[in-house]
C-alpha cells in the first residue's frame, strides 16, 4: 500500500484538527472510571524441537477462539483478555482465565504439531528465518507498516548490540520487530488521574524490566539480559543515521519529560513524528462518532498506534458506552510462566497506584534523565543493575525492589482493595525473584553456559534450554523455583 503526497498533507491537516477536537473534548467528556485492568500476550510457535514455525493463520484456526489474534510475524500469535476489575479476587480470576485460554490453545495447537511459548525472544530464531520470504503475516497492515518504515527510513535495517558478544546484522525489512514479543497490560485512568499514572510508570520502568527480563539472546548471541528493547528501538526506526546524529526523536521512544496532562502526549505525537500510515477515516469506512457520540478521532488515534512509548497513551471512544483513558505498559517480555506474569501485573499495578497517590509525587523529586538511564541500565543488565534513586542514590535494582518498590507495590495492591492473600502470593513471587536475582534471563544464560561447557555447540544448546524452558513452563512454578542444573 502506498500513499499520495495529496493524501499525507490531508492526512497532517486532519491529525491537527482532530487534536483540536480532543482538547475540546476531554474537559467536558464523562469518561469510565478507573480501576479496570486488561492484559496482551504475544508468542511464538514452534514445533516439537523448540525451532520457530510460520504457521500463524494455520494456528488461529485450529485454535478457533475470538481471544487469539494475528501478530506481525508468521511464527507469532496474540492473546487478549477481556478488561477485568482489579479489587477483590479479580487478579487470580485473571490468572485463571489466562490459563484456561493458554491451555486450551495448546491442546487444539498441538493437534497440528504447533506449541505456544510465550518468551522475550525466542532463543532459536536465527537471521535466515527473519529473512524468509514469508516472515511476515500476510494482511495488508503489516505489508503496509513494512513499507512505512523502509520508505521513511529510505536504507536497510542494521540492528546493533553491543553486549557480552557483539551483534551487527543488516535486514532488508522490519522483520526483526517480530522477533520481540511481550506482555502488554493496560490500567484504565480517569483524565486526572493519567498524568500521575504515566509519570509513576516512566519511573519504575528500569527496575519493573530488571524484575522481568526474559530475552537474554538474539540470533545466537548473548546480547543484553533484555535484548527486545534494542531490538524494537532498531527495527522500528524511521531515522538514517544523520537524523539519529542530529537528535530526531525515535518512534520507539522512552520520552524526553513529565507529563502535566494527558494532552501532552498527544500533542508531542502530533507536532514530533510525521504520519508513516496516513489512512484517512474515509478510507478506513470509519464514522465520525461512536455510538455514544465520543469523537472517534480516527487520525489521531492510528498515528498514536505507530509511535511507540515504552509507556503508551490509550484512548477508547468505546462502543455503545463511555469512553475511557488507559496507560498501557510495554516495558514486560512475555514469559516464563503464567505466575510470573501475574506477579509482574500485580507489582505493576500495585506500584504506579502507589506512586501516583503519594503527597510528594517521586516525579518531582527525580530528574527525568534518571528515569531514562535506569531504564537502559536495567534492559543492559537486569538484575544485576545500579539505579538512582530518590532518597537513596546509587543502588542495586535488586536491593531496591526487595526493600523499597514491591513493599510499596504491596501496600498499592492494598489500596486498590486486592485481596491480603493474593497480595502475598503474587508480592513472594516477585520478592524471592529479586532476591535471588533469577529472573528468565538469568536462568536461560546460566542453564547454556553450563551446556556449552558439557561440550554443546551454541545452536545445540540453545535448542536444548529452549525445550527445558518449554517443559518448566508447562509445570508453571515461578523461574525463581527452576532448576539450573
Amino acid at each position: 500500500m502506498r500513499y499520495t503526497r495529496a493524501e499525507r498533507t490531508q492526512y497532517r491537516i486532519t491529525m491537527r484538527e482532530n487534536l483540536e477536537t480532543f482538547a475540546r473534548y476531554l474537559p467536558k467528556a464523562n469518561f469510565a472510571p478507573a480501576g479496570s485492568i486488561g492484559m496482551e500476550m504475544e508468542m511464538n510457535l514452534i514445533d516439537r524441537n523448540g525451532r520457530p514455525v510460520r504457521r500463524a493463520t494455520e494456528t488461529l484456526s485450529a485454535i478457533d477462539s475470538k481471544d487469539f489474534t494475528t501478530e506481525l510475524g508468521a511464527h507469532n500469535v496474540e492473546l487478549n483478555l477481556p478488561a477485568f476489575p482489579v479489587d477483590g479476587e479479580n487478579l487470580d480470576r485473571v490468572e485463571q482465565a489466562l490459563r484456561a485460554r493458554l491451555k486450551t490453545a495448546q491442546e487444539r495447537a498441538g493437534e497440528i504439531g504447533i506449541r505456544l511459548l510465550p518468551i522475550g525472544i525466542l532463543p532459536t530464531l536465527t537471521a535466515e528465518d527473519l529473512r524468509h520470504p514469508h516472515w511476515r503475516n500476510p494482511e495488508n497492515r503489516y505489508q503496509a507498516l513494512d513499507n512505512a518504515i523502509l520508505e521513511a527510513r529510505g536504507e536497510d535495517i542494521t540492528i546493533r548490540i553491543q553486549a557480552d558478544e557483539e551483534t551487527d546484522v543488516v535486514f532488508t525489512s522490519i522483520a526483526p520487530e517480530s522477533a520481540c514479543t511481550s506482555v502488554q497490560l493496560h490500567l484504565q485512568v480517569t483524565p486526572s488521574g493519567f498524568a500521575p499514572t504515566w509519570n509513576a510508570a516512566q519511573a519504575i520502568a528500569g527496575p519493573q524490566v530488571a524484575l522481568s527480563a526474559n530475552s537474554p539472546f538474539f540470533l545466537g548471541h548473548a546480547g543484553w539480559a533484555e535484548s527486545r528493547i534494542p531490538v524494537f528501538t532498531q527495527a522500528a526506526d524511521t531515522r538514517p543515521p544523520e537524523f539519529i546524529s542530529q537528535g530526531v526523536r525515535p518512534r520507539v521512544w522512552f520520552g524526553e519529560r513529565w507529563i502535566n496532562n494527558v494532552f501532552d502526549l498527544w500533542e508531542e505525537n502530533v507536532r514530533y513524528f510525521p504520519a508513516i500510515l496516513p489512512e484517512s477515516r474515509q478510507a478506513a469506512g470509519a464514522s465520525l462518532l461512536a455510538e455514544g457520540g465520543a469523537p472517534r478521532l480516527h487520525e489521531l488515534v492510528l498515528h498514536n498506534g505507530t509511535v511507540w512509548r515504552w509507556n503508551r497513551p490509550i484512548y477508547d471512544p468505546g462502543r455503545g458506552g463511555r469512553p475511557n483513558l488507559r496507560v498501557e505498559n510495554r516495558v514486560l517480555a512475555a514469559g516464563p510462566t503464567i505466575a510470573d506474569q501475574i506477579a509482574d501485573a500485580a507489582f505493576f499495578y500495585g506500584l504506579v497506584t502507589r506512586l501516583a497517590r503519594q503527597v510528594r509525587p517521586i516525579w518531582s523529586q527525580m530528574p527525568f534523565a534518571d528515569a531514562e538511564a535506569n531504564f537502559t541500565a536495567c534492559s543492559h543488565h537486569g538484575l544485576d543493575a545500579e539505579v538512582s534513586w530518590p532518597g537513596i542514590g546509587r543502588v542495586a535494582v535488586s536491593e531496591l525492589l526487595a526493600e523499597v518498590l514491591i513493599p510499596l507495590a504491596a501496600k498499592g495492591l492494598d489500596m486498590l482493595d486486592v485481596d491480603g492473600d493474593l497480595i502475598e502470593r503474587y508480592m513472594s513471587v516477585v520478592t524471592e525473584r529479586a532476591v535471588s536475582g533469577r529472573n528468565g534471563a538469568a536462568w536461560q544464560r546460566h542453564v547454556v553456559s553450563q551446556l556449552e561447557s558439557q561440550g554443546l555447540s551454541r545452536e545445540e544448546a540453545l535448542a536444548q534450554m529452549t525445550r527445558l524452558y518449554r517443559d518448566h513452563q508447562d509445570v508453571g512454578n515461578p523461574v525463581h523455583t527452576w532448576s539450573v542444573s
